[in-house]
């Protein structure tokens, strides 16, 4: 648990978008909530107009550290995600070396530790090498000081069914949850974008929804047969949403995640040729994109997730088929769900808690993120300003990378302060201090 990190009042701040009340916040705590509290010696933090919501969690983050520093660190990606409103992140397992050892799982859990900025859950790969060929060490990641609870190949499929049976046999001795990268290889061989009336317009090779609805269906049964948690990255087609609803009214135990591009973006924007909404899965139809937010309202899809992929410019700014998968997610993502979901009507600012907190915060078992915003219960708090309006700029983001779709789209809501065990990683809409439990580096400092 976190050490002494002060005292803060919080002034007229609507939690969960609500009625406007005042929260105190002691030593990593909420200690009271109420009207017109006062405490000796507290940092004061006006947040009339502001929205009070619990810390987010991303259950798909790649920080890319260790081996690819060039394009993400743990301490870069994490001062991304505490700007973005996350006070917790799982790192996706293929780093170089792959995250399939104890030892490469600590070393990721010990770099966010250090960092300060957010929790930082590594996520073990289900496959030595993510080479689908034989299971990674589960049980030692799961014992290992990182604890590990999610287990994914993410950027390559458990495509082998005997395989996919084994690893999600293997995580219910600890709980834990297989996370599928659902893609059939052989029907997404040199596919380069959606298939679909673009593809066959600009003669790109498509992807076809199938490939990645194939594989829901036949896990979904797996996980059914084993009893097993199963979670579905990245949900991109109406298809899948149909196949994973009929898999929870059977009572399967399934969840998924949708990225806010695939709540936003579609395969039209390809006609552009700009590799930055070149991704996997590709975009997809307006069809797909109604299917995918009308599952997130109504509890189909259990989470937002991120799919932050950072990648160096020299991978992006080039040809089309040369080009990188992957787009950055962390400083948008409340921004995208807030147009996509909230000013649609679609959702409240409740029901954004659970898709971007509880919901993933349960996922990933962690038990002091995605808490209720009561007395007693862990400070982790983000402030939004719903008013606020911003035009994405890559150029100034936290992040390494610069692949951002959205760059040059204004969009809503802001986060103005973060609170990670109750102290301010955020203030005033600009890193602040890591939390004082780590060795980071201060914001600014040399």
């Amino acid at each position: 648990m976190a050490g002494n990190t002060g005292t803060y009042l919080i002034q007229g701040a609507a939690i969960l978008g609500g009625d406007p009340t005042d929260l105190l916040v002691r030593d990593g705590i909420i200690a009271e909530i109420g009207q017109g509290l006062s405490a000796d010696g507290a940092t004061v933090i006006v947040a009339a107009g502001l929205v009070a919501l619990p810390g987010m969690v991303d259950v798909h983050t790649h920080l890319r550290e260790p081996g690819r520093e060039d394009a993400e660190t743990v301490e870069t990606g994490t001062r991304a995600a505490a700007l973005g409103g996350y006070t917790a992140v799982h790192a996706m397992a293929n780093s170089t070396p792959v995250a399939d050892t104890a030892g490469v799982v600590e070393q990721v859990y010990t770099l966010g530790q250090a960092a300060g900025w957010v929790d930082v859950r590594p996520v073990g790969a289900v496959t030595v090498g993510l080479a689908g060929e034989q299971l990674a060490e589960l049980g030692a990641m799961a014992d290992s000081r990182a604890r590990v609870r999610m287990f994914s190949d993410d950027g390559m499929c458990v495509h082998d069914p005997v395989l996919m049976r084994r690893a999600l046999e293997y995580v219910k001795a600890f709980d834990g949850v297989v996370a599928q990268h659902a893609q059939e290889p052989r029907l997404t061989a040199g596919a380069q974008m959606n298939e679909g009336d673009v593809s066959a317009v600009l003669g790109l090779t498509g992807w076809p929804a199938v490939a990645e609805e194939s594989i829901i269906a036949r896990d979904v049964l797996l996980a059914q047969h084993v009893g097993s948690r199963l979670h579905v990255c990245h949900v991109s087609t109406a298809g899948s949403v149909e196949i994973i609803r009929w898999a929870k009214e059977r009572g399967i135990d399934v969840t998924a995640e949708v990225t806010p591009h695939h709540l936003l973006l579609t395969d039209d924007l390809v006609r552009s040729y700009d590799p930055v909404f070149k991704v996997n899965p590709p975009l997809r139809t307006d069809a797909d994109v109604e299917a995918l937010r009308a599952g997130l309202a109504d509890g189909t899809i259990d989470v937002v997730g991120t799919d932050h992929a950072p990648h160096p410019s020299e991978h992006k700014e080039c040809e089309w088929a040369q080009a990188a998968m992957g787009m950055t997610g962390l400083e948008t993502a409340l921004s995208v769900v807030q147009h996509a979901m909230i000013e649609t009507g679609l959702m409240t600012w409740a029901d954004f808690a659970r898709v971007t907190s509880s919901a993933a915060a349960k996922i990933g078992r962690l038990a002091d993120q995605g808490r209720p915003i009561e007395a007693g219960e862990p400070a982790n708090l983000i402030l939004v300003d719903p008013a606020a309006r911003w035009t994405v700029d890559p150029s100034k983001m936290a992040t390494m990378g610069r692949n951002s779709p959205f760059k040059g789209r204004e969009l809503p809501g802001k986060v103005v302060a973060t609170f990670f065990r109750g102290h301010p990683t955020v203030l005033d809409g600009a890193l602040n201090t890591p939390h004082p439990d780590s060795a980071a580096t201060p914001a600014g400092a040399a």
